[in-house]
């Protein structure tokens, strides 16, 4: 037993993480959902559905990209709050909120206007071309105009789950997908004589509708449920440049991690309009698991940072082994669901024959990796809120330019094509997982 002073308390239950971890799933998810509900539709209208699925395709990549990359103030603002959480020193980071709220909001302006006006440049990066690459165009700058909201509301979300709440994300959530949904079918589609079909753009209009409401929702949430406020104050939270600093490490691995998620297109769309299309569908399939298990990750960040500032090492250790558990659970189910229905999923987003093959083709390997994908993103949350933002960039880095590059280029030499995109992403998952594991067990293994 390490000297450490530390808190002699049973261990977390499975019902607290749950009550984290289960509202994190329903919120995290509806980010994914609304680009998959808009890639359902869209590759079922009649004019053009490949191209306009292969557009919504590449756009929601990008989208998360940069989402992912800007958001890291959400992970960084809630482990922060929830390790002053910890030690009972909430006031220390109360002008810290706001200051963090208007720094995403900052950001998210400026993205918006620099990829708004390299939209052609940034989208034939992608190999995007033809009819595609002018889908791609007039859905991304649409769609983009919502990065104020959805950044915004991360950064709340975020605050919300340092103080171990998610019950609040999920309801904005909730609303937010059921918005984007309902209106994709009526701007897409248009109702005769009332309202045009807008098709790419009425999907886009819905999405910016729906992040609006989710904002709306959270900023109740936030000013009537919550110790903090939205004033800001001229001097600087002294927490602001640690904050500044792991999400600093943290938008370099995420710019690592989408650097892959790029790499991964841009072959796909090289192939051809029938792979990058089906690419599209198992890339937000991928994604939208991805979202789901987080939920435990998202509850592994808000009790792990919890129990760190409370130097409470035996509950972390214990912590680690079951919410990974839980996870390797959430994985299986969900590859059984899959298993079961395996022809019938890629139905729902397309109807085209060649597409649906090499979709059916590959989706195999992107199911047989989700448990590995569990440990990595269990991992993954524990260490952020933990802090370790710097072994997490370190991680990402070593994984793409040392496993999945090298793994793709291999592969797609030999021909394998969607086979060799998957095959990188498997080698990829397999290096995060066994470095978060091995680095967590040396480092808190003693202390318990």
């Amino acid at each position: 037993m390490s000297s450490n002073t530390q808190i002699k308390t049973p261990k977390v239950s499975f019902k607290e993480i749950n009550t984290i971890a289960i509202p994190a799933i329903i919120a995290g998810i509806a980010e994914p959902l609304i680009s998959l509900s808009d890639i359902a539709i869209i590759g079922n209208v009649e004019e053009n559905a490949v191209e306009a699925l292969a557009a919504a395709g590449i756009v929601g990549s990008f989208l998360s990209a940069i989402i992912w990359i800007l958001a890291q103030t959400k992970t960084a603002i809630s482990a922060l709050v929830s390790q002053h959480l910890g030690s009972n020193r909430l006031h220390a980071v109360k002008t810290l909120v706001p200051q963090t709220i208007l720094l995403n909001f900052l950001l998210s302006l400026l993205i918006y206007f620099i990829t708004a006006f390299f939209a052609e440049l940034i989208f034939s990066a992608y190999n995007a071309e033809g009819l595609i690459l002018d889908y791609t165009k007039s859905y991304y700058r649409i769609r983009a105009l919502g990065y104020p909201f959805t950044l915004v509301t991360f950064a709340i979300f975020g605050v919300f789950r340092g103080l171990q709440n998610t019950l609040w994300a999920m309801k904005c959530s909730l609303v937010g997908g059921a918005v984007n949904i309902g209106l994709d079918f009526l701007l897409v589609y248009g109702i005769e004589g009332f309202i045009p079909a807008m098709h790419l753009e009425g999907a886009a209009i819905a999405s910016i509708i729906a992040q609006g409401v989710m904002l709306a929702m959270a900023l109740y949430f936030f000013i009537k449920k919550t110790p903090f406020h939205l004033k800001l104050s001229l001097n600087l939270n002294p927490n602001l440049k640690p904050l500044i600093s792991m999400a600093s490490n943290l938008f370099l691995r995420t710019l690592a991690l989408n650097i892959a998620i790029y790499l991964a297109n841009s072959y796909a769309t090289d192939y051809g309009k029938n792979y990058i299309a089906a690419q599209s569908i198992l890339m937000n399939i991928w994604l939208f698991f991805s979202f789901f298990i987080d939920g435990y990750a998202n509850a592994g960040n808000a009790i792990g940072g919890k129990l760190l500032g409370a130097k409470a090492y035996t509950k972390l250790w214990d912590l680690s082994k079951d919410i990974s558990k839980y996870a390797v659970i959430i994985a299986l189910i969900l590859m059984g669901i899959c298993a079961l229905f395996y022809d019938e999923i890629g139905l729902i987003f397309n109807k085209d024959e060649q597409v649906l093959l090499l979709f059916s083709s590959v989706f195999w390997l992107v199911l047989l990796m989700q448990p590995i994908n569990s440990i990595a993103f269990m991992f993954d949350g524990i260490f952020k809120g933990l802090g370790e933002a710097k072994y997490l960039r370190n991680v990402l880095l070593v994984a793409t330019f040392l496993g999945f590059w090298p793994t793709l280029l291999i592969f797609d030499y030999l021909g394998l094509k969607l086979y060799a995109i998957w095959i990188a992403f498997f080698v990829w998952m397999l290096i995060r997982s066994l470095a978060l594991v091995i680095k967590f067990r040396n480092k808190y293994l003693d202390k318990t």
